[in-house]
């Protein structure tokens, strides 16, 4: 097992954390640090790291994934535990998830944080916010999506080095992927470590929190292109024809050819498209089923309301939740996810 330490700007806390992974193999990616911070680097190689630089900072992802690609080619059969360099992941975590690693056949193992204690209330609130928002468009749990302290087994490392991103987007895109490609997730509970309230922290809230979130909103992307045809098409048919119901069919037809599309293409799919032959009819099941309900909303909502534009937009707001978990559920699913949680006790007798 090697243990990676991707370091940006790094103090003594770096080569301390080293010392204490006396029992494991430490490879050290500086990301573009820059010479002030050379020491700090060479007190991590006194202390039996291996390290290699990067020429300019290029994000966590960036130094993640050539640190992968290094032990890919110099380790093989190596798995990988990877740790942050601020002194916030414990040995005795770091080690649990490494055990974790060997015994389990998830693609991945979380070192997953409970948030009791002193946390700082931007890491509560993101956190909590980043985990609904997962679960929401993804339908798997996980507890903590943005944990630094991640295991992986030595077969992953090509399919780590394959996903897309190179800053502290490439985590979340991480989870994002494996949970679109049905793979299965262990978590071990490690202790909540913030020193100096988190004040090491090279996360930028407005630029990463952007980087963040955009993979997650781009799971609603779709739908909302889709709200956009039917609507304008709604519009434009209806002051045609004069005739709400026919106008309805018309610009759901457009709209969930469009979206059926995307989502095969591009939001569900991935690598790896759900054949023709399967997603199409149910696709087909469920807008048959959501043009009969938004034909019925339109016409009880218009009455009551006397608004097209109002009833229109409430009408998909209604139909938008229950046709993504549909899909996510039914139409564009693989096969069942597995997220397992390893209490404190079970990691202690793993590491036995």
């Amino acid at each position: 097992m090697i243990v990676l330490i991707p370091a940006y700007q790094p103090d003594h806390r770096l080569a301390e954390l080293v010392g204490r992974l006396d029992r494991h193999r430490v490879l050290v990616v500086d990301d573009g640090s820059g010479p002030s911070y050379a020491a700090a680097f060479e007190a991590a190689r006194r202390a039996g790291a291996e390290v290699i630089t990067l020429s300019r900072n290029r994000g966590k992802g960036f130094a993640l994934k050539a640190g992968f690609a290094h032990i890919r080619n110099r380790c093989p059969g190596e798995d990988v535990v990877c740790a942050d360099s601020d002194g916030q992941h414990r040995v005795e975590d770091i080690e649990a998830v490494a055990a974790r690693v060997e015994l389990s056949d998830a693609a991945m193992v979380l070192g997953v944080r409970r948030f009791t204690g002193p946390v700082p209330a931007r890491s509560r609130f993101g956190n909590t916010a980043t985990r609904m928002i997962f679960k929401l468009v993804t339908g798997c749990a996980v507890t903590d999506t943005q944990t630094g302290l991640r295991g992986y087994p030595a077969r992953m490392l090509p399919w780590l080095g394959r996903v897309p991103g190179d800053r502290f987007e490439y985590e979340l895109r991480l989870l994002l992927r494996a949970a679109r490609e049905r793979k299965p997730i262990d978590e071990v509970p490690i202790a909540t470590v913030y020193l100096d309230g988190n004040s090491s922290s090279h996360f930028r809230p407005v630029i990463d929190s952007a980087r963040i979130y955009g993979p997650l909103l781009a799971f609603a992307g779709s739908s909302l292109l889709a709200f956009a045809v039917d609507a304008a098409l709604l519009a434009g048919l209806v002051t045609w024809t004069g005739h709400l119901a026919l106008s309805a069919i018309a610009a759901r037809l457009v709209s969930a050819t469009l979206n059926y599309s995307v989502n095969r293409g591009a939001v569900f799919g991935g690598c790896a498209r759900i054949p023709h032959r399967r997603a199409a009819p149910r696709y087909a099941a469920l807008a048959l089923a959501s043009l009969t309900a938004n034909v019925a909303l339109l016409h009880a909502l218009n009455a009551a309301t006397g608004s097209l534009v109002l009833s229109k937009v409430a009408a998909e707001v209604l139909l938008f939740l229950a046709g993504y978990a549909i899909q996510r559920a039914f139409v564009f699913r693989r096969g069942p996810a597995r997220t397992r949680i390893t209490t404190g006790r079970q990691a202690a007798g793993i590491r036995g």
